[in-house]
């Protein structure tokens, strides 16, 4: 299989750790969206990353599909998605929010920097949006039981790993949210994240697309 982009979109990062974990093998590329538009062209029309070309050369062109692709692949016993409800929903909601929170972060970053006159009233959305958000997911990791090892009890999670990609990729593109953030919980819990060695052998500093 072949992973399409680079490790500083979060996106990309969470499909590469959940893949490494999983040992599943992979060629990486690591492609930009703006300088190797043509090379991801070639195999992704809407140009985005992640994208994952499978052995038989089918490609998936988002990272639910790709999520959900190497879940079903995935060696037994090793699942980051828990089978049973009400596990399950709620690893799914944890991990929408911190995709959707990055979703956001980029919104919120092309905007700035890719426009002349960027919209104050777009901008003003994407900062509520991304506060809001943040709030909760404090809210949620404060909660947790203190000698739970990950979010979810003592198990890794497709959970652990979104929300720390987001958070290091909010840190990292958006300083000054990051900093000016009151997420205590959820900084502790993505540096414990962090240290541990699959996050940082998949990593790439920020780079700002040009």
């Amino acid at each position: 299989m072949i992973l399409i982009g680079q490790y500083d979109s979060p996106f990309v990062r969470r499909c590469g750790i959940a893949m490494r974990i999983y040992n599943l093998k992979f060629l990486h590329e690591p492609w930009s969206t703006f300088s190797d538009a043509d090379k991801i062209r070639d195999f992704n029309p809407l140009t985005r990353v992640p994208t994952l070309v499978l052995e038989n050369r089918d490609v998936l062109n988002d990272s639910y599909s790709i999520i959900d692709y190497i879940d079903s692949i995935a060696p037994h016993g090793k699942l980051l998605m828990p089978k049973l409800q009400p596990e399950r929903h709620q690893v799914m909601a944890i991990m929408s929010l911190a995709t959707g929170l990055s979703d956001k972060v980029v919104g919120l970053f092309y905007e700035l920097h890719l426009h002349d006159k960027p919209s104050e009233l777009w901008v003003s959305r994407c900062r509520a949006q991304i506060d809001a958000t943040l709030k909760i997911l404090e809210k949620n990791c404060a909660k947790r039981d203190k000698e739970d090892e990950y979010w979810f009890g003592d198990r890794m999670t497709h959970a652990d790993i979104a929300v720390a990609c987001t958070i290091r990729h909010l840190a990292q593109s958006q300083a000054d949210i990051y900093a000016a953030a009151k997420i205590p919980a959820l900084r502790d819990h993505c540096a414990k994240m962090e240290a541990l060695p699959v996050f940082k052998e998949i990593f790439q500093a920020f780079i700002p697309p040009a």
